[in-house]
């Protein structure tokens, strides 16, 4: 019955709304079906509703930290719905799947053509959705880990990704708190690990409705984990928001953590694991990166981008560290054995 509904409206969407587009556009046969395009906007919908119906309200009877305003945190709100239903899919289809089909030898004239994939060289795969749907998510997600990892120390993605950790109000809606090259960046890199395996596009809509979700609440603020032994297998909001602590001066390194998106395998492989470890404050210690918190959602954008450019055009933004920003937008290295300038100058701004 769900599934017959699910159908109807994707089709009724695609045949009246997207098609037109999609003819106005020139873009038939070079990117996915309207129906599947349609039910890539309702899956985003979902998202969205099962952030407010469910994760929100959790946040409400089980808060980590009580605020006495969200004054921070509503910001997030507007830039996941935009990110969600609006901007995320329409890169997708409209400019990251037909350059995906184009190097695949998928459809090109309206035709369906499957280009190269693990799928396609070991059909076993296709039998054993199981199998298929685990391996390729170990997979994505040992990418992103790697990604993650690199966001946080090439010191011009970092510039980027900054925006993201400088919320000092973590919630269920923090997650698409993002400076947009920054989740072009991703989306492409992650992309890559979907056509390798051969991942279609109805498919590639609800792996990513699970992770997005998996993100989604391992981002809210409850003070609540899966538990000593299902915490392994799954990340949840205790882990998650150990990798947004503030730097502590006393233990220099340890916000250096938890830097996977679904499974927490490959932080305890790569000792970057961190467990049992009470509440700390989130956000940042760089004052340049800090005043996020102060922009609307268009000046965060600006800001953001404007970091990337200044440091990628320097010789100080390619290399490999932790950094802070001057207010020339230079990537400044900071040694975390030595006093940490950034939270020198907050102290003696308060």
């Amino acid at each position: 019955m769900l599934f017959s509904f699910w159908t109807e409206w994707s089709v009724s969407l695609g045949n009246y709304i997207v098609a037109p587009i999609l003819n106005f556009l020139h873009l038939n046969g070079l990117t996915d079906s309207p129906e599947e395009i349609a039910s890539a906007f309702m899956t985003g919908a979902l998202q969205l509703c099962l952030i407010g119906f469910l994760f929100r309200p959790l946040e409400s009877w089980f808060p980590a930290e009580k605020w006495a305003d969200r004054r921070y945190a509503n910001k997030d709100f507007h830039l996941t719905w935009i990110m969600v239903v609006g901007l995320f899919p329409l890169f997708m289809f409209l400019i990251l799947t037909p350059i995906v089909n184009l190097l695949t030898g998928g459809a090109s004239t309206g035709e369906e053509v499957e280009g190269w994939s693990l799928r396609t060289q070991f059909s076993w795969l296709d039998s054993h959705p199981i199998i298929f749907f685990l391996v390729y998510y170990l997979a994505y997600d040992f990418v992103y880990y790697w990604m993650h990892r690199l966001a946080h120390f090439l010191p011009w993605w970092w510039a980027m990704h900054s925006a993201h950790h400088s919320q000092k109000q973590m919630s269920c809606w923090c997650n698409d708190r993002t400076i947009y090259l920054d989740g072009i960046l991703q989306s492409f890199i992650l992309a890559g690990v979907g056509v390798f395996f051969g991942v279609r596009a109805d498919e590639f809509a609800w792996f990513m409705l699970f992770g997005e979700l998996i993100q989604n609440f391992s981002h809210a603020n409850v003070r609540f984990g899966f538990g000593p032994i299902l915490n392994k297998i799954i990340i949840d909001p205790k882990f998650h928001r150990l990798h947004h602590m503030r730097f502590n001066p006393d233990r220099p390194t340890l916000h250096n953590c938890n830097f996977g998106e679904v499974f927490p395998i490959w932080d305890i492989i790569f000792g970057t694991a961190l467990y049992k470890e009470p509440l700390h404050p989130t956000g940042v210690d760089d004052p340049m990166v800090d005043k996020d918190n102060e922009l609307n959602i268009v000046q965060l954008q600006i800001e953001g981008h404007k970091r990337f450019w200044h440091a990628f055009r320097r010789k100080s933004g390619w290399k490999i560290g932790e950094v802070i920003f001057s207010e020339k937008y230079e990537p400044i290295h900071v040694d975390n054995s030595a006093p940490h300038p950034a939270a020198d100058e907050l102290s003696h701004s308060k």
